[in-house]
Order: C-alpha cells, then structure tokens, then sequence
C-alpha cells in the first residue's frame, strides 16, 4: 500500500507560477520498494507525481533515500512531473535471436579430481589482494584443483607443488593475460 514517507516544507514554484507542497511516497513493488516525488497543489488543482525515482530493497532504505532529498533534486522532479508522459508508437515485441544464453565459458583444463572452488580470473578483478585473501582460506588441495582447473600448471608441477607455489601460480596465470592484453591466450604451465 502507498505511503507519505516525507512531507517537505518548502513549496516549489512551477515556471507557470503554480505552488506545490512535495512529499516523497513509497510502496512496496514485488522484492523492493519504489519511490516517487508527488507535488500537492498549494493553490488548488491536480496534483501531479514523477515516474519512480528510486528502487531500494526496503522500506527503511526508501526512507533513508526520501529523507536525503534536496531543494535541487525536488526542482528537478517537479520538472519531470510536469512534462507529459512518454508514449511510444506501434510498440511491438522484439524476437530473441537465440533460445537462451550462451554457454558458460570454459576454460582448457587438464583432468583434476574435483571442481574448483572458485574462479580466480573474476575474483581478480576485485583486487589481487582479495585473490590473495581468498586463497589464503583454501586449503592445498583446493588451491591444486583451481591451478589444474584452470589450466595454470601440468598435472606434474601442480602435484610437486608447495601450496606457496601454486598460489604463486594461481597469481600468475590471472596476471599473466592483463599483462599480455585481450588478445594474448593462456597456455597451461607457460
């Protein structure tokens, strides 16, 4: 059900000259909560409301993004609130090309016992420091199966392996195709 979440006390004045009391109102939508900005005539006439402004995952965070509003952003709305609505002409369905969506990439790896745990090339891209992190958690043999998994060493050298060493070769491999640019390939033990 809609609510009042804020009532403001400035009133904004429109280019025609029309005053209106904003209040930011909130419902709740499916998983989340949407938000828009409602101007309530001062002087009489229709009130007039903005397309959703926000979505947040609860009402507490509406409430927290409604009570942060400034006089700027409400100028803002109020212009978006008094154009008319967008409509859009002989819309119709557009056909997907495929049945679903591509197939997981997979990286060339050479036969391991058990799947990785995780995957060292998207962890990377939050920060070798958190790939460190990470890694440090796992014990050798999950480490061995990310660094086989991954095609980052031979079975051999993998199975020789120190779990210093084949965290340095975790390290490696995921540096290795920044360093070389987009188009270099990853060779398994190179």
């Amino acid at each position: 059900m809609p609510e009042v979440l804020v009532r403001f006390d400035a009133a904004l004045t429109a280019p025609d000259g029309r005053r209106f009391a904003p209040q930011a109102c909130g419902r709740p939508a499916g998983n989340v909560w949407e938000g828009w900005i409602e101007f309530v005539p001062i002087d009489g006439g229709a009130t007039l409301r903005t397309p959703r402004e926000t979505d947040q995952p609860n009402r507490d965070d509406l409430m927290y993004w409604a009570q942060g509003l400034t006089r700027v952003y409400l100028d803002g709305a109020l212009s978006r609130a008094l154009k008319a609505p967008i409509t859009v002409e002989h819309a119709r369905p557009l056909e997907s090309h495929f049945e679903g969506p591509a197939p997981s990439i997979v990286h060339p790896a050479a036969p391991f016992a058990a799947r990785p745990v995780l995957d060292p090339f998207s962890v990377a891209q939050q920060g070798e420091d958190i790939l460190l992190r990470e890694l440090s958690a796992l014990d050798t043999p999950r480490i061995r199966d990310i660094v086989l998994g991954y095609g980052l060493a031979t079975s051999e050298q993998a199975t020789a392996a120190t779990r210093e060493q084949l965290t340095s070769m975790v390290i490696a491999g995921v540096r290795r195709p920044l360093s070389a640019g987009p188009d270099a390939e990853l060779r398994p033990g190179a």
